[in-house]
């Protein structure tokens, strides 16, 4: 009888010192990540469909095409629009599909993807995503993609994990963000807005510096203005001192998502270090060009903020 699977594949697990983490082969999604068995990301159960992107890995583009439609190498392009509350195409083409382990060990996991051409998209890409868990420097996400094609190809990258201190209500929890800019304002939350829109977080609801409780504060947007070399991103609990740290850098990735969770019940925050604003592949800002036989790579890193003493 041949072995039954769930929706997202058999976990591949990761251990090294007090972290351990779950890696599933469907969107080469970040399942589960711990540090001394509290949670840094939101976990996913092996049977449960991951809720608004849960972990994924989000390519050829992250966050949304307007419309799903675009012009690139003076073609017009039409992808599916898969968020009909705002008539996007949202978070890019690979993360429902099953992606192929490529290496397996104690603390590494690679997953390797051939997206082929398709309506839409007429550009392959070969797609790696490796998982590497370090005892002190936590888990290690790296992307990476080359062009095996004949013509350039336009692209974006991100990851969607949902940082929590190990479950806490987002209420009370301290998010930092080192972001000086952001599109739209708070009654615009989740829209692929035009660069026109870029506003200064300061002295508004969606700056994220002060040691204040998101309690009462929601958010869904893209942010820049974020350092050039490493930034990081925290969400902790102050009362118990526990959280979680996104770490990137601003040369791979000057644009930031962050969403307050609400389809998650509050008890995470989705932190997506991005390549690229929403509708680059309109915009051009940022706007990866893979040439014939071009590669491209980004990293982040989420590790754990360990309470003093």
């Amino acid at each position: 009888m041949a072995e039954s699977r769930g929706p997202n594949g058999r976990p591949l697990e990761l251990a090294s010192g007090h972290y351990k983490a779950a890696v599933y082969p469907a969107g080469a999604a970040l399942g589960s990540l711990t540090w001394r068995n509290r949670h840094l990301v939101l976990p996913l159960a092996p049977h449960e469909i991951p809720p608004a992107f849960s972990g994924k890995v989000l390519l050829p583009w992250p966050n949304r095409i307007t419309g799903g439609r675009y012009v690139f190498g003076g073609a017009v392009h039409q992808l599916p629009v898969n968020e009909p509350e705002t008539g996007s195409a949202l978070h890019g083409l690979v993360a429902w599909q099953e992606w192929a382990v490529a290496e397996s060990t104690a603390s590494r996991a690679v997953l390797k993807y051939r997206l082929m051409g398709q309506p839409g998209y007429p550009f392959p890409l070969d797609l790696r995503a490796t998982y590497t868990l370090d005892a002190e420097g936590g888990l290690l996400l790296e992307l990476s993609a080359r062009n095996p094609g004949t013509a350039a190809a336009p692209y974006g990258a991100s990851v969607h994990p949902y940082l929590t201190a190990d479950g806490a209500s987002v209420d009370r929890c301290v998010l930092d963000v080192p972001a000086r800019r952001v599109l739209g304002g708070p009654d615009s939350p989740g829209r692929p807005l035009p660069l026109g829109e870029l506003r200064d977080t300061s002295g508004t609801p969606l700056a994220f510096h002060a040691p204040e409780p998101m309690a009462g504060r929601s958010v869904d947007h893209a942010f820049t203005g974020l350092p050039g070399g490493e930034w990081q991103v925290s969400l902790t609990d102050p009362a118990t001192g526990f959280g979680a740290l996104l770490t990137a850098d601003g040369s791979q990735s000057p644009w930031l998502q962050v969403y307050s969770g609400e389809k998650m019940a509050r008890r995470g925050v989705a932190v997506e270090p991005m390549t690229c604003p929403p509708d680059a592949f309109n915009s051009g800002e940022n706007l990866i060009t893979l040439a014939p036989g071009g590669e491209h790579r980004m990293a982040c890193r989420i590790s754990a903020v360990v309470p003093a003493g």
